[in-house]
Formats: structure tokens, sequence, C-alpha cells
């Protein structure tokens, strides 16, 4: 049986699910897609010594958590694509409040100590509010880096804190080793909503953030920072739907700069991360350095094909010194 089917079976169990069949069917379908984020918990808890089965509680306390999550984002975003547009917004908002009850009795119900749960519940529940903050700060559409990056703070990095988090706790971690990890998730948090921006602005037909007219990073960039063309940009973007206007708008992202600043932001994070993992009091760190790396893989694609420069990455084994884990950097 694999992590999905695994999952399932362990939320099958719990009371909620079993009184409400829809929830069911929806997760089976969440299940399907094999999300990778599901093992979030699992590289936690490998991280600190501990086993994929201990750590089943917490993946389906962060399955349940973020097929929410999406569910509302969908909504805020009108994304066509959205859930809502199958079963209407009433449902869907109902749906949503009870994935979210429906992750915290995934813990509730979990053979852990009690300090162990409670700490757990704990943290849920502040993930649950930070991200209803930044979700609420997003919809405001912020004009400036500053607002950009508070809703990053927000909205884009508590999930993946959180789950590398309480995978650790269910791992058999000291909350203090559990907290070096989530720094570890936080950082991962913000290279993959930057990562988002970047492949979103850069994707063709235009998407949701050119077409409600909204400012992730290399857009934010392209219309604050000072450069030649920011007033021709201005006007495009207003006409994306356009494939025309679109590919002169993109074309200007990539000799502004806006494309490597989003690229450099976060190859600094990574750096940061992986310097972080290889100080890791504990044993399996290299799962936390290969999650980060995967991730690099994609943006050098992104990289390559807006013709910059490709970084030169090395991923960090267990052996590897603090210095020889510091990369160089080459960024377009």
């Amino acid at each position: 049986m694999n992590l999905y089917e695994q999952t399932n079976q362990y939320l099958s169990q719990l009371p909620l699910l079993q009184a409400w069949p829809e929830m069911s069917s929806f997760l089976l379908g969440a299940a399907s897609k094999k999300p990778h984020d599901w093992w979030l918990p699992v590289i936690g808890s490998e991280a600190v010594g501990g086993t994929q089965e201990v750590a089943l509680p917490a993946v389906a306390s962060i399955a349940a958590l973020q097929a929410s999550i999406i569910l509302i984002d969908d909504m805020l975003d009108a994304d066509p694509r959205g859930y809502h547009h199958q079963i209407g917004q009433p449902a869907t908002a109902n749906l949503a409040s009870a994935l979210q009850a429906l992750s915290l009795q995934a813990i509730a119900h979990a053979p852990l100590p009690a300090p162990t749960q409670a700490t757990i519940m704990h943290n849920l529940g502040q993930m649950m509010c930070q991200t209803a903050q930044g979700q609420q700060l997003d919809v405001q559409n912020p004009q400036d880096e500053a607002g950009y990056w508070r809703v990053v703070a927000t909205k884009s990095t508590p999930f993946f804190s959180t789950a590398l988090y309480i995978g650790a706790l269910c791992g058999g971690a000291e909350p203090n080793k559990a907290a070096a990890i989530a720094e570890v998730g936080r950082l991962y948090g913000a290279m993959i909503q930057i990562h988002d921006d970047l492949h979103d602005t850069m994707a063709v037909p235009a998407g949701p953030d050119w077409l409600q007219d909204r400012s992730p990073l290399p857009i934010l960039f392209a219309q604050t920072v000072p450069h030649p063309a920011r007033e021709a940009f201005m006007m495009l973007r207003r006409q994306a739907a356009n494939p025309e206007a679109l590919q002169a708008a993109q074309e200007i992202l990539l000799r502004c700069g806006a494309v490597s600043y989003a690229v450099d932001q976060i190859w600094r994070r990574y750096r940061k991360a992986q310097r972080l993992v290889v100080t890791l009091p504990a044993p399996g760190p290299e799962k936390l350095g290969e999650l980060l790396l995967r991730l690099m893989e994609p943006v050098q694609k992104l990289l390559q094909a807006a013709g910059g420069t490709p970084l030169i990455i090395k991923a960090n084994l267990p052996n590897q010194t603090q210095q020889e884990a510091v990369m160089a950097e080459t960024v377009a």
C-alpha cells in the first residue's frame, strides 16, 4: 500500500469523514493526483530518525489541510479550474471548513504522547490562523515589495514549515530540533511561492495573475523598479489577454531584470536552507537536502529558457562541510 492509499485509509477511520461521504470522495480525488506535499511530514520524520509509518497521522492532517487551502484559494482567485465550479461556492466553503476540522481530528486520534499531541494541535491552529491572514492580505493585492513579503510570510510559508515540523515531532524529535527543521520548511515555502510566481508570469496563455491585475514578484518588480520600459510594461500588462501583448510584456520581464531578481531570491533562500541542513543535529538531513535540490531543477529550466546563466548547484551530502556547501553564485 502506498502513502496515498495509507493516508486515505487512516482518514477513512475518523468519525468526521465517516459522517460526510462527499468529503471522502473529494479526498480520494485529491490522492489520485499524488500531491508531493503529502510527503513533507515523512521527510520531517525521517530527518530525525523516524519512519513513514509514525508520520502517517501528520500526513493525514496535512493532506486535509492542504485540500482546504486549495479550495479557498481557488475561490478567492476565481480560478476557472476550482472545485467550486462543480458544487457551488456555499458547498465548497462548508467543505473547506470541515477539512480543517478533519486535519485536527487526524492528530486527536493519533497514538501520540499527550505533550506531543498538544504541541502539534497548537501549531496547526496557529498555521491555520496565519494562512487565513495571508489570504486576506493577498486579496488586497499588495502593491509594494514589503507587502508582497508579508503575504509570503503569512500565506505561503506556514504550511510547509508546519508540515515538516509536525512530521519531525511524530518522528520523535524534541520541539527545539523540530523547530530547526521547521525553519528549513519556511525557506522552502518562500522558494515555492517565488517559483510559482515565475512559472505563472512566464506561462502562455496569460493566467489569472495577468488577467486579474495581481502582483506576483516579477510583475511587481517590473512595475515598481525604475527601468526604461516601465511605462510600456504598464500598458502591455493591461492587454495581456492579447498573445502579442503578453509576449512583449514577458520580454520586458526578462530585459528589466525581473526574472533574474526572482531567481536570485530563490537562490539566496536555497543557500541559507542548505547551510541549515548541514548543521542540523539530526540523523537524516540528506532528506531535506534532496527536497531543496528537487525544487531547484525546475528553477534551472526557467532560468535557461530565459537565456540566463545556469546556477551551479551541488547536493548537500551528510559528510559535506559547511564551507563545501556554499555554492558559486551565478545568476542571469
